[in-house]
């Protein structure tokens, strides 16, 4: 048998390429890829204009980034029409983008200047008075942020924005997918007045690489595989890494819920974005006793909803018609092994990237729905018998990104949500946690490492700490060093013991 020699394909990801709506295949722009070789020389750039960017100090910053919510603001419209041409979103999923944005802008706008001050520290015992001790958050030069591209405002400007006031430059690298909003907010942010400390790298697994190679920090958001090899490339130089990876976020639903309040959030939860967000409900567990209730419910919501990109529309396009695999292999899996769709269950019949919204019952944990990520619009619903049971397979996940508690009694509600292994919980709601700017958002095991934004965590992770040891006074200096005779270290180093000593053996009682 003859050997086919390889043949060599051009690279799509070089010179000019065009971006195409999933929903209708009509051209949404142009974007020029970068080259990889050209990256060492954006972030040369961007380390050189990051001193003056710190140099400014918060308030400073602040200002800058005060006139840039104020753009995002002013153009949120050419924003929201540029997204539905790029994704394919309908109007309504199109219009959260921005909103969030200005909310974290907003939040540390009020709050950068005292979460990033220095801080003083005590003397760990009281003859160590004579040093005074302050820690201080000095900025990494260049921050790499390589999003996603489900929401190419929120995902990439989160991240963007925290660092910015945190007085590093930003090199972001958004999906191939969906470069041009990125173009667009770009724009923004040098028409607001802003100096050079945000550049735009255009490209695929090359650009990414060259990014991670060429930053002081890299905040990655996607796959959890995917996140694995950003890791271990940053490792190669020991940069430092904030992942937020894949969920498969569970809801709980017990006995004594509202229970249409409950499905009500579960649809949202389910569907938004076409199913196509980090925290979207993945999987839902119903206590019995309410679980023909919770599904006639569901299933009523889902199908009012209307499918289509643009205005008057729930549910828009998926990115592409890999995502449209997935959530038909997911529901041919479950069918397969028992469950039932009781509504959706097909792709779009018409043009685009559409899948129609689903609801799956009988289904269990042998089934692809229930154990990996879809990320689109399909809802699986299993019964239970406990809670207990309910935390259980909750926890029977890789992921922990986020979850759902629904329950009248709300303490109830909390020590369940304080037995999931996840970064955080929604009591009677869903997604709101990303509304929740004072408070660090990230995942547990495969669902990432680190906060992603939010609280002064979401500012000072992209900081060095410095500690500064000064004195107070010239009094005791060198009281250590090796010109004292030994018999006064001695003495020294027996009255430290004796002091350190004193706290533990009082609790040790």
């Amino acid at each position: 048998m003859t050997a086919t020699p390889d043949v060599e394909l051009p690279d799509p990801f070089t010179g000019t390429g065009t971006i195409r709506n999933p929903a209708t295949g009509a051209v949404a722009g142009e974007v020029h890829w970068t080259d990889p070789a050209d990256v060492p020389h954006l972030a040369a750039g961007l380390r050189a204009a990051q001193r003056e960017w710190e140099a400014r100090g918060a308030k400073g910053r602040a200002k800058v980034l005060a006139r840039y919510a104020v753009w995002l603001g002013d153009h949120r419209s050419e924003i929201e029409e540029l997204l539905i041409a790029e994704t394919g979103k309908s109007a309504v999923d199109a219009a959260q983008e921005v909103p969030l944005i200005l909310m974290i802008t907003s939040y540390y706008i009020r709050t950068m200047e005292k979460a990033l001050a220095p801080e003083t520290r005590p003397a760990a015992l009281p003859f160590l008075s004579i040093k005074k001790i302050s820690v201080h958050y000095r900025p990494r030069p260049v921050v790499g942020i390589i999003a996603p591209w489900n929401y190419p405002v929120a995902n990439a400007l989160m991240d963007a924005i925290g660092a910015l006031a945190a007085g590093c430059a930003v090199l972001l690298k958004p999906s191939e997918r969906t470069p041009l909003t990125a173009e667009l907010l770009l724009r923004g942010w040098l028409d607001s007045g802003a100096p050079d400390v945000l550049a735009l790298a255009q490209g695929a697994r090359a650009v990414s690489e060259a990014v991670i190679d060429n930053s002081d920090f890299i905040q990655f958001t996607g796959s959890s595989a995917t996140g694995a090899k950003v890791m271990e490339r940053a490792a190669r130089r020991l940069t430092p890494v904030s992942l937020e990876l894949g969920g498969k976020d569970p809801m709980i639903v017990l006995e004594d819920a509202d229970v249409d309040l409950a499905a009500h959030a579960a649809v949202w939860g389910a569907m938004f974005n076409a199913g196509q967000t980090c925290v979207s409900v993945e999987r839902v567990y119903v206590l019995e006793q309410v679980y023909d209730q919770f599904v006639d419910a569901v299933v009523r919501d889902v199908k009012n909803l209307a499918v289509g990109s643009g205005a008057g529309n729930d549910i828009g396009s998926m990115i592409d018609e890999s995502q449209v695999d997935v959530a038909e292999r997911h529901v041919a899996d479950a069918l397969a092994k028992g469950a039932r769709v009781l509504t959706g269950g097909r792709r779009g019949t018409g043009s685009g990237s559409f899948f129609e919204p689903t609801v799956l019952v009988d289904v269990d944990h042998s089934m692809a729905c229930m154990t990996e990520e879809t990320f689109g619009p399909t809802l699986p619903i299993m019964k239970v018998s406990s809670a207990d049971e309910a935390i259980r397979l909750a926890n029977d996940s890789p992921y922990g990104l986020s979850a759902a508690v629904f329950s009248k009694d709300v303490d109830r509600a909390k020590e369940v949500a304080l037995q999931l292994d996840c970064g955080g919980v929604n009591i009677n709601d869903v997604i709101s946690n990303l509304m929740c700017t004072t408070a660090p958002m990230g995942g547990w095991k495969t669902s990432g490492i680190g906060a992603r934004f939010g609280g002064p965590e979401g500012l000072r992770k992209y900081c060095r700490v410095e500690t500064v040891v000064s004195p107070r006074t010239a009094v005791g200096a060198g009281g250590n060093y090796y010109n004292n005779s030994h018999r006064a270290l001695q003495r020294m180093n027996t009255m430290m013991t004796k002091l350190a000593l004193i706290r533990p053996r009082r609790m040790a009682k």
